[in-house]
């Protein structure tokens, strides 16, 4: 595998990771958030911020 391969592999499990954790706090959390609003808001950050960097 080529080295931007791996790259992109490990942005996507560190993304899925962190859109993990999210929704389990808010999942522990119910009042302060939605946990799907939670997870789906984690990854769409993260999207905005990985896309630029794999497009470049």
């Amino acid at each position: 595998m080529s080295s931007s391969a791996l790259l992109a592999l490990l942005l996507v499990l560190v993304a899925a990771l962190v859109a993990g954790q999210v929704t389990y706090v808010a999942y522990r959390h119910p009042t302060a958030l939605q946990p799907m609003m939670a997870g789906m808001t984690a990854m769409a950050l993260m999207a905005m911020v990985v896309v630029p960097v794999v497009v470049r």
